[in-house]
Order: C-alpha cells, then structure tokens, then sequence
C-alpha cells in the first residue's frame, strides 16, 4: 500500500502534528509513506502534480480553519488526475456533521471524526473493504448503495499508552519549535471552543513528559509551546510540569493559563519561575460577565481579573491577553474599555481576535438562538450579532491591526500603553487618522510605525513627542528622520553630573543629547562609533530631569 501525505500548512515555520503521530502507532504495518509539504500560498496545480509522480493507492491530510479551501483546490485536482486513488481527511473541520461536505465533495472517500490514533491503524487494515467501515468509530462516509454513515466520534482513552509523535521518522525537527501535547480535552465548557465538550481530560504521566520534554532538548530545540487548553486547572500537576520546566532553563515553554483559576500555591510558583522561562497566554476573552456566561467560559470574573492582574504585573515572564469581538452581549465600546484595562494591567501583548464558529462548537449549532450571523465558509468569521454590526466588527478588525503594529510591538509599547491611559478617545482617534491616511490594513516596518505615531502625536498629542523620541533611539532607528530632529549630534560634552539609566560612558562612544520641556535639563545618549547605526549603549538624565 502507497500513502501520501499532504502536509499543508499556513507557512513553512508550522508544522502540523497528525501525520507523525498517526505514523507512529502504525510503523509496524507494510505501507510506504511519502510526504509532500507545502503552504497555502503555492500553485493548487503544481502541487497536485508534484501528488501524481508518487502515484498513491490513498492521499491523506489534515483539514483546518486555515489550510480548508486550499486543501480541496489541490485535492480535487489530484483526484481527476489520479480517480483510482482514495482521499481521506481528518481533522477539527471535521468536528461537526459531515454529511453535506461529503455530498460537496464527492471525491473525498471519507472522513475522520475526533482522534485518530487508533481508528486511522483500523481503517488501514480494511481500506478496500468498504463493509466493514461501519466498525471503525469516527468515520464518516457513503457506502456503495449512497447511504450516509455516521459512527459518531472517536476518542483516545488511554492516552498514556499512546506512541509519542517525536518517535516518528516525519516528526520534523527543522522548525523553530515544536508542540508539546500533554493533555487531551479540557475541563471548561466554553461554547465557542472545540474543546468545550471535550471530555474526559486525559493527562499524560510527568514521567512521560519528562522524557519526551528530555528527547525535544537533545534534539536542539528550545522553544516548546505546550498544548494543554487550561495548564493550571489541576495545582498540583501543574506545580510538577513548572518543576519540571525548571530543569531546562536555556528552553522557553508557552503555555495557555486560565487566570481565574490561579491558587496562592500556583502564584509563588509563578513568581520564583526562572525569567524567560515561561511565556503566558491568558484566556480571558472579554472583561463583561454577560459575555462570559453566555460564553459558558469557567471560572468568576473578578478572580479572571485578579489572577490576570498578578501574571501581568510579573517581571519573570510575559503574559498575552486575548479578547474575541463577536460573541454574544459584546457591545464594541465595551471592546475599547476592555483595551484600556488591559493596557493598564500591563499586559505583555493585547491579542484581539474575531470570533470563528467553528464544527462541533455549541455556539455554532445556537448562532440563530444566539441571534449571531456569520459565514458559511471558512474560516467561519461571525458577520453581525444583535450587539456588534457588521461595519462595527470590521472596526475591531482594524482595532485589532493597531494593536498589533503598536501596542504588539516592543519599540511602541509603553508610549501607546501611556497614550491609551492618558485619554479615553486615544484609541478612536488614532484609528481614524490610520484609515484616513490609508495605511491601517498596509504591512509597515517598526521604522515606517514609529514616523506615523510620531506625525500623529505632533498633532494631537505634543507632550508625547520627548518619549516617542526615546523609543525611536532606542529601538536603533536612523537619527537622520523626523522623530529624532531634536536630538543634536555635533559637539556635544558630557556635563558635570548626570544621572546614568544604563551603560557606562568612555571617551570612545559618539554622545548625543536631546533637550527637555526645561531649558538646562537634558537626556544623554552614548554610540558605538565602530558600529553603523544601531542602539545605544548609555543613557543618562540630567540630574534635575525629576523635578520635570
């Protein structure tokens, strides 16, 4: 038996899990495996031709949000090449009912419901009896006289006892990190998560991860994003993975954490964390209750909110916050105040998605109740709900650009964290003057952000001007462009006294100064005369720049 795999993804730094993971439950069995990668962004057609010089007896791949319309594109044209070949899909598209995609796409012989592990070795045994297909638990399919079957959805109980992904041949370790899945399922039930209803949780031993965690080191890699929907719903197994952790200090590990669930216990844990060893996610999704229980999401919203503002405020570890314009009782003003509460919580990264019903989630199957409408193809984006219109939504997708151009961005941080506390409207206007001047939904470079903030803020905001000057200099940015006019180059001697922020000062380094609101105070700059451009390596105060 010949099997192709196609390992389609969004870009060359993803790598899906599926197909090392189904492979090493099945290294035993008389197949040959071949493997074509690629991304959404290529030729449907080459690829399918690059498909056909293996000439498959079946072609499998994994189905998503993101890869959805591409994957069809390719495969439907691999199928009218090669119609002797079997195509089979697996994946979370696959979550909900099947049968009207099947219908569609005629040329997909089935497809897989859940997990895999075990069905996908099943149906290997007897992919060319098509009768007893009806024993495999999660296939969806037409049988020979085109009758539908549904064999519900199949579910891994023993995790334990499955071959880790990194045993394969196709684990792939050429990306800059790896996933790190210890756990199946999630005690939450949010209704807008595929894995709302994902039940039981199943935790793989420490012992285990120990040793995959161990395998993933030797192997070079540092970066380790942990897949496990809520880290810290169990104190204690999450105080043995944070020990754990501990042991690899040169590693990062990414982990999505529940704030509302945090115990004394884990809070200590947290604080005494190596710096840099952890990187947080938060799910908080919205700061308004109404949202939230409708939402089903666990957990009470002032502890969300204390347990947030104590991640947040740890110098050890950054921690994102996530916020979801479309759910139901979302109002978009209510998006705004949630922004400025974060940023005053000093939240690492404000993340602000659209919501997405996806398959099998209970707020696709309530979106009419729910009074939500959104699109009947991928990526499933909600359009207008009783609360947000659909021209509204399309603000908090351009509100979500600002953010990440700006208050994302480590250069522009703390000045847009300050412009957002220091006015309510900030946000509003800022957001304006990017569609007007035709650059909200542009790609722009640090440097490129970094002129139209300080453009803006001349205007609008002139008491910000001295510190979008200081972050543009030090981010390494020319001294030659317009955020940096004030700052003079040419013979300047350091005074008598100042007051030194970083760095030590010596003869060899090029100074430079900028003058302050008050006539005699001055900042102070130092550079590497042997280096072109870059950051610098001293700053001082003058000595009365407090009294500012």
């Amino acid at each position: 038996m010949n099997i192709l795999w196609l390992d389609l993804n969004s870009s060359y730094a993803h790598s899906s899990l599926a197909l090392p993971a189904l492979h090493a439950q099945i290294k035993d069995m008389d197949i040959k495996w071949s493997k074509i990668s690629a991304t959404i962004n290529e030729n449907p057609g080459m690829i399918a031709g690059e498909i056909c010089k293996y000439t498959p007896d079946i072609i499998a791949a994994t189905c998503w949000l993101f890869n959805h319309e591409e994957l069809l594109h390719i495969l439907s044209r691999a199928k009218a090449l090669m119609p002797q070949c079997l195509i089979i899909l697996g994946g979370p598209e696959f979550l909900g009912d099947n049968k009207r995609f099947l219908i569609k796409n005629d040329f997909i012989e089935c497809v897989f419901r859940g997990e895999g592990e075990e069905t996908f070795k099943e149906w290997l045994s007897s992919w060319d009896n098509k009768e007893n297909w009806k024993y495999i638990k999660g296939l969806c399919y037409y049988d020979k006289n085109g009758i539908y079957h549904d064999n519900g959805i199949s579910r891994v109980m023993d995790f334990e006892a499955v071959s880790s992904p990194e045993n394969s041949c196709f684990f792939n370790w050429e990306k800059p990190f790896v996933q790190l899945e210890t756990t199946r399922g999630c005690f939450n039930t949010c209704a807008f998560c595929v894995s709302g209803g994902e039940k039981p949780v199943r935790n793989l031993s420490i012992e285990k991860i120990q040793k995959r965690v161990k395998m993933i080191h030797d192997n070079g890699i540092r970066n380790i994003r942990v897949l496990d929907r809520t880290f810290n719903y169990n104190t204690r197994h999450a105080k043995a993975l944070l020990d754990l952790f501990r042991e690899y200090p040169d590693t990062n590990f990414h982990l999505e954490i529940h704030p509302a669930l945090l115990t004394e216990t884990l809070k200590r844990e947290l604080a005494d964390m190596p710096k840099g060893l952890l990187h947080l996610e938060a799910g908080i999704q919205s700061l308004k209750k109404s949202v939230l229980t409708t939402s089903k999401r666990a957990g009470k919203l002032d502890d969300a909110l204390e347990g947030l503002k104590f991640l947040c405020s740890l110098n050890n570890m950054e921690t994102h916050a996530d916020l979801i314009a479309g759910l139901p009782h979302y109002h978009l003003e209510e998006i705004f105040e949630d922004i400025r509460t974060l940023a005053g919580f000093k939240a690492g990264e404000i993340q602000l998605e659209s919501l997405k019903l996806l398959p099998g989630t209970e707020m696709r199957r309530r979106a009419e109740e729910l009074g939500i409408k959104y699109s009947p193809l991928p990526p499933y984006e909600v359009l207008e709900t009783r609360e947000i219109t659909c021209n509204e939504l399309q603000t908090a997708r351009l509100l979500s650009r600002l953010l990440d151009g700006f208050y994302n961005a480590k250069a522009w941080q703390n000045v847009t964290r300050e412009l957002i506390l220091k006015d309510e409207q900030f946000l509003h206007r800022f957001l304006e003057y990017l569609t007007e001047i035709g650059v909200i939904d542009q790609p722009l470079g640090l440097e490129r952000r970094g002129q139209i903030l300080y453009d803006f803020c001349k205007g609008h905001y002139p008491d910000f001007i001295l510190e979008i000057t200081q972050a543009w200099i030090e981010a390494g940015m020319s001294l030659k462009k317009k955020p940096a006019e004030n700052i003079k180059t040419k013979h300047v001697t350091p005074p008598d006294n100042w007051n030194i922020v970083f760095g030590n000062y010596t003869d060899e380094l090029k100074l430079c100064k900028i003058a302050t609101p008050k006539a005699d105070c001055f900042i102070w700059y130092a550079f590497n005369t042997e280096q072109q451009g870059g950051k610098p390596v001293f700053k001082a105060y003058s000595e009365n720049y407090a009294e500012l």
